[in-house]
C-alpha cells in the first residue's frame, strides 16, 4: 500500500466508527470470535476435567483464535486484492474493505452508546431501567445499586474499556502498518481476539480458572504498553501531568489488574473523582482499591467528559501517527 492509502484507511476507519459504530443487525467479528470460544470451551469442559489438560487447552485456544483471526483477516484482504477489476475500482475496493474491517476493531461509538444507554433512564429517574441497562455491560450485581454507584460503574466501564476497546486496537493497527506484507487490519484483529478471550474466559473463578489463565495473562501483556502510553497522554492532556502520574503511581499499583487500575486511575485523577470501592459479584462482596481523590462527586457530566477524553486521546494518537508517517514517507521518497 502507498503512504496515502495507509493514511486514508486509518482516517476512514476512525470516521466510520465515529459515525456508525457497530450496528446490532450487522454480523461483527467479535460475535464470530465469541461463538468460536463458546464452542471450544463447551467441548473442552465436556471431554477434559483435570487442571493440567484445561491449561494446555487454554494455551491452544489462545493460539488458534489470535493467529486464526489475524490470518483470516489477512486472507480476506488477499482475496479482495486478487479480484480482477479495472484499475480505478481495485484500490477503492481494497481501501473500502480495509476501512470497514479496521473500524470494526474500534469501539469508541459503542462505548459512548453503552454509557448513554444507562444515563438516559437515570436522567429520567428510572433507576430500575438504568440498572437493567448497566447489567448488560458490567459483571457486578446491579439490582440494588444507588444512583451514585451506577454512575461510578459507568465511569469505570468507560475508563477501563477506553484502553482495551479503543486505544490498544489502534496501537496494534499502527504497529501493523510498520510490518511489510501484513498491515494494520490483521494486527488489530489479532489483538481484538486476545481481548475477546480475556472478556469471555479470563476469570480466576471456576469454571474458567484453568482454561482462561493463559488468555488473561497474554491480554495483560499485550495491553501493558498501550495502556501506559495512553495514561501518559491522558496526563499530558489533563494539563496537570505530574499530579495525574503521581496519583496513578500511588493508587494503580494496588489494583489486581495491571492495566485496568492504571486506566481507571488516570481518568479519576484527571476528572477529580474517586473510583473503586465495594462491588458485589453474584452476591459476594469484593473491595477494589480506591483510585484517585474524592474532590468531586461523579455526575453524568463527568461521564461525558470521560468519553470526550477518550475521543481526544484517540484522535491525538491517530493524528500524531498520520503526521509522522506522512513526514517519514516524504523524506524517504525525496532521498
Amino acid at each position: 500500500m502507498t503512504d496515502s492509502s495507509v493514511i486514508l484507511v486509518l482516517a476512514i476507519a476512525a470516521m466510520l466508527d465515529y459515525l456508525i459504530g457497530d450496528p446490532w443487525e450487522w454480523l461483527h467479528p467479535v460475535q464470530v470470535m465469541g461463538w468460536a470460544i463458546g464452542q471450544y470451551t463447551r467441548l473442552a469442559f465436556q471431554w477434559f476435567q483435570t487442571p493440567q489438560s484445561l491449561k494446555l487447552l487454554g494455551i491452544l485456544l489462545a493460539i488458534l483464535l489470535i493467529f486464526g483471526s489475524g490470518f483470516t483477516s489477512w486472507l480476506i484482504l488477499q482475496v479482495i486484492r486478487s479480484i480482477p477489476l479495472q484499475f480505478p475500482l481495485h484500490p477503492i475496493l481494497d481501501i473500502g474493505v480495509q476501512s470497514i474491517m479496521l473500524a470494526s476493531c474500534f469501539a469508541l461509538r459503542s462505548l459512548r452508546q453503552a454509557a448513554e444507554d444507562v444515563l438516559h433512564p437515570l436522567h429520567d429517574g428510572d433507576l430500575i431501567k438504568a440498572r437493567q441497562q448497566l447489567s448488560l455491560y458490567v459483571g457486578r450485581d446491579t439490582t440494588d445499586l444507588s444512583e451514585s454507584e451506577i454512575l461510578r460503574a459507568v465511569l469505570e466501564t468507560v475508563a477501563e474499556n477506553s484502553t482495551d476497546g479503543v486505544i490498544a486496537p489502534l496501537f496494534y493497527a499502527l504497529v501493523g502498518v510498520a510490518i511489510p506484507g501484513i498491515g494494520s487490519v490483521p494486527f488489530a484483529f489479532a489483538y481484538k481476539a486476545a481481548s475477546t478471550l480475556d472478556s469471555m474466559v479470563g476469570y480466576k473463578e471456576p469454571p474458567y480458572t484453568d482454561i482462561g489463565w493463559f488468555s488473561a495473562k497474554l491480554e495483560d501483556i499485550l495491553t501493558w504498553l498501550p495502556c501506559r502510553l495512553n495514561t501518559l497522554l491522558i496526563a499530558i492532556v489533563s494539563g496537570k501531568p505530574r499530579s495525574v502520574w503521581t496519583i496513578c503511581q500511588r493508587d494503580a499499583i494496588y489494583d489486581p489488574s495491571p492495566n485496568a487500575g492504571w486506566s481507571e486511575c488516570a481518568y479519576a485523577a484527571t476528572l477529580n473523582v474517586q473510583l473503586g470501592g465495594v462491588n458485589k459479584y453474584k452476591g459476594i462482596i469484593k473491595h477494589k482499591p480506591l483510585l484517585g481523590d474524592f474532590i468531586s462527586p461523579i455526575t453524568p457530566a463527568i461521564v461525558h467528559q470521560a468519553l470526550q477524553l477518550t475521543r481526544k486521546t484517540f484522535l491525538i494518537e491517530l493524528g500524531v501517527f498520520i503526521l509522522g508517517y506522512g513526514v517519514i514517507g516524504l523524506i524517504v521518497n525525496r532521498f
